[in-house]
């Protein structure tokens, strides 16, 4: 975070009980806020402890470039912009595969043309608009989505240039065939309007 936005950056952990050294591993680095388990749960607590006007939702497993600050400040200097996020690539032993490569393209031009956004690309909004949509939903899975799916509702969101990346772990345990089928399934039957809830049920069976 420091070499992305500079030493004035403000991190907060929100932490939902974690058995592993992720308190102390931030201790010092980071201000920590405890937070109920559930990942839109946690992005809200973090949201609300922080102190900025603008908020960067980054998940654990996703870094940021260097630049990330200059590229966010030069794109909300477009008053109108309520939010957006970055491309993505993915890092890791099979970051390199055809199958890696074409899965980041195929994510990013969803998220130009379709104007959609998961959280592994470091979601960011104005505090405005984030108090507005009312925060993340609630919901086991998609917070991210439908979180998207809000801001956009209040003004245009913007897919920057630069990129982050977020770690293969997932598609290397699954399998990269197998985790895509999974997750257009379950984004198929989220579009036909089937509840997060049910869909989270579905994925612990599958995954």
């Amino acid at each position: 975070m420091v070499e992305a936005f500079g030493p004035s950056v403000e991190v907060v952990v929100a932490d939902g009980g974690s058995k592993d050294r992720t308190v102390e591993l931030a201790e010092g680095r980071a201000r920590i806020v405890s937070a109920p388990r559930g990942r839109g749960r946690q992005l809200n607590e973090g949201a609300q402890a922080a102190l900025g006007d603008l908020l960067v939702f980054l998940h654990a497993d996703t870094r940021l470039s260097p630049g990330a600050g200059t590229a966010l400040s030069e794109a909300l200097a477009q008053g109108e912009i309520v939010g957006g996020c970055f491309k993505v690539k993915l890092r890791g032993p099979s970051a390199r595969l055809p199958a890696a490569r074409a899965l980041a393209a195929a994510i990013n031009w969803r998220s130009r043309r379709l104007h959609t956004a998961t959280g592994d690309q470091a979601i960011f909004a104005r505090r405005t608009a984030f108090d507005r949509v009312g925060g993340y939903p609630d919901d086991e899975l998609f917070e991210d989505v439908l979180f998207y799916r809000g801001l956009k509702r209040l003004g245009p969101v913007l897919v920057l240039d630069l990129t982050v990346s977020t770690s293969d772990r997932r598609w290397r345990t699954f399998g990269y065939t197998r985790t895509i089928a999974t997750h257009l399934l379950l984004r198929i039957l989220f579009l036909m309007g089937v509840p997060p809830a049910r869909l989270a049920r579905l994925y612990r069976r599958v995954r």
